[in-house]
């Protein structure tokens, strides 16, 4: 068992589940207070490296829990933003993998960068009284513990450039055409 609170719960405990998506399977991990991370192409060596770190991070081996309430949730969403049905997603996300700067402006692009819209790296800098930081913002981008749920796919060099992705340049291609501010690739 891993460390427990007054409730005689166990704190860190970390669950997870893969869901398969339009973009290639996401890896979804929770802990009590909220979502905590979602990994990119989680075909079993990544599934297993992003384990191994919240492992770590969190003191306790994750356990695969699809139907663990927040999880279920979770992927319930997902799939629906998949399908186009859903804008936004209304989850409690636990930031504890990401502190100061970083935390800042990812939390200012989940509350301030809606569906179907970007933003420059430039302009978030400066909604978080940074303007100058917009390289410093790209790697807040890079580190970005929860993305597509956290939508840094939604943010985008300022001369029309599609910027970098942690994804691959075509998983945030694929998401921005998904939010239809880019036309579908043919193939």
């Amino acid at each position: 068992m891993g460390r427990m609170d007054s409730h005689g719960q166990d704190e860190q405990r970390v669950v997870w589940a893969v869901v398969d998506t339009g973009i290639g399977p996401l890896l979804l991990a929770a802990t009590r207070r909220g979502l905590v991370n979602v990994v990119f192409h989680a075909t079993d060596a990544v599934r297993e490296a992003a384990l191994r770190r919240l492992a770590s991070r969190f003191g306790d081996e994750p356990v695969e829990e699809p139907g663990a309430p927040l999880l279920a949730e979770a992927i319930r969403q997902v799939r629906a933003y998949f399908a186009g049905e859903r804008k936004e997603f209304e989850l409690p996300l636990d930031w504890s993998l990401i502190s100061g700067f970083n935390r800042e402006v990812l939390q200012e692009l989940a509350s301030g960068v809606p569906y179907g819209t970007v933003v420059g790296y430039g302009d978030l800098a400066g909604r978080v009284g940074q303007p100058g930081a917009a390289q410093a913002v790209g790697m807040a981008m890079g580190a970005n513990p929860l993305p597509v749920v956290v939508p840094c796919h939604r943010v985008v060099e300022s001369g029309g450039g599609i910027g970098g992705f942690g994804g691959g340049l075509e998983t945030k291609r694929r998401l921005l055409a998904l939010e239809g501010v880019l036309p579908e690739p043919l193939f």
